[in-house]
């Protein structure tokens, strides 16, 4: 499963990246993968890498970095330090949005960054690398006579692998100024170096230099007939089934995840054993995911609770129900947004309450629209709300009939 996903970094730009998910719904980890210089997210080689973790069950960031691909900035402004700090940034996503990274996957001078920046992620266990340098300052190679040009003027336009790129003085400084290989002694953690001996523009000598400067765990695997690229499928996938599995070491033991739900056309199948608690697989008619309570509770944190799906339920068809009822009155609504919230009170505290003790389950729903609308409008669109199917059926009357399935 791919999900376009984006992200602000630490100097406002926004990073535009591509999620991608076990099929099962539930990734027992997660990673992010660094693509080469002046490369993008959409590498093969990437792509085939993210697919194969995603396969263990390894949820994986593939992002472009500022300036390259889709992201915002402009890549005349950066460096690699500022590579450095966009790896940090996407961590920090990921932690939100999954769960903390563990593992970090970097090709040719990504590989570079994430050495350095696995010492910022405190999360990282497992650090992999493909046909990188020992040194940041290695990429200046491939500048050839322009690096004289933009030592000389202060920038000057390069070309490479048939683009046009603006380099600055800057980013030769900054890269002259690293010293990765000294981290790399201190990295601790487990570390996993993938290198071609037929690499023509990253030597394998590079893996060696980094390989001696590292402590153990480490490991170094020969993708024998590969090129710096990986453009032969065979060579991007093993790579990608060679990391998974050797990851898998240093990741933290888990109970099993439930088994998905079965699909049963128009209905939703919940399934759970005692072992796990709270955490149950869900199908909703051919939609896979989980269900959890928060750690607070006793649960593992993995999924919505069962609250988190009612008040989804409400917000969805909400939002459903405007941007419909927008369309048919074409009205110049550019996003519909529900904020919904589920608390339970105390009965004395609610004055329009019909119940006088105990308590009362209460949904608040905060309705953001977008759009060039009058108050007249915007009233409008609110009553529009309360007449949402899923609205209508908590304010109806409801009967739930259970039985014993044979």
């Amino acid at each position: 499963m791919h999900d376009t996903v984006r992200f602000e970094n630490a100097a406002g730009a926004t990073l535009v990246g591509v999620l991608h998910q076990p099929d099962t719904g539930h990734a027992h980890a997660s990673a992010v993968f660094a693509h080469c210089f002046t490369c993008t997210k959409n590498l093969k080689a990437a792509v085939d890498i993210a697919d194969a973790l995603a396969s263990a069950g390894i949820a994986v960031l593939r992002f472009d970095f500022t300036g390259l691909g889709q992201s915002g900035g402009d890549f005349e402004d950066t460096h690699f330090s500022s590579n450095v700090d966009d790896l940090v940034d996407a961590a920090a996503f990921m932690a939100r949005r999954v769960m903390p990274p563990a593992v970090l996957v970097g090709h040719s001078l990504g590989g570079t960054a994430t050495l350095s920046a696995a010492a910022r992620i405190d999360s990282v266990r497992a650090v992999a690398t493909i046909g990188a340098p020992a040194e940041a300052e290695h990429v200046l190679n491939l500048l050839g006579d322009d690096l004289e040009d933009i030592e000389k003027a202060g920038s000057a336009e390069v070309r490479l692998a048939g683009r046009p790129f603006r380099i600055r003085r800057d980013f030769v400084e900054d890269v002259r100024a690293q010293n990765v290989r000294d981290g790399i002694a201190g990295l601790r953690r487990a570390l996993l170096l993938l290198h071609s001996p037929l690499d023509e523009v990253v030597p394998i000598d590079e893996a060696s230099r980094i390989f001696a400067s590292a402590m153990h765990p480490k490991s170094f695997v020969s993708l024998d007939r590969a090129d710096h690229l990986l453009t032969d499928r065979a060579d991007s996938r093993y790579a990608g089934q060679v990391i998974a599995a050797w990851a898998a070491r240093y990741l933290e033991d888990r109970e099993p995840a439930p088994e998905p739900a079965r699909h049963v056309e128009g209905a939703t199948v919940v399934h759970g054993r005692p072992g796990d608690v709270f955490l149950s697989a869900v199908n909703a008619n051919g939609h896979a995911m989980l269900a959890d309570e928060p750690e607070d509770y006793g649960g593992t944190d993995l999924g919505p609770t069962p609250y988190d799906f009612l008040a989804a339920a409400l917000g969805s068809c909400t939002v459903m129900t405007l941007n419909m009822y927008a369309r048919r009155k074409r009205l110049e609504v550019e996003r519909v947004e529900a904020v919904v919230r589920h608390e339970r009170i105390h009965a004395k505290d609610c004055a329009d309450c019909t119940s006088k003790e105990g308590h009362v389950d209460r949904l608040t729903r905060e309705i953001r629209i977008d759009g060039a609308l009058d108050d007249d409008a915007r009233a409008r669109m609110l009553e529009i709300a309360d007449r949402c199917p899923v609205h209508r059926t908590l304010h109806g009357e409801i009967r739930i009939v259970s039985r014993l399935a044979d």
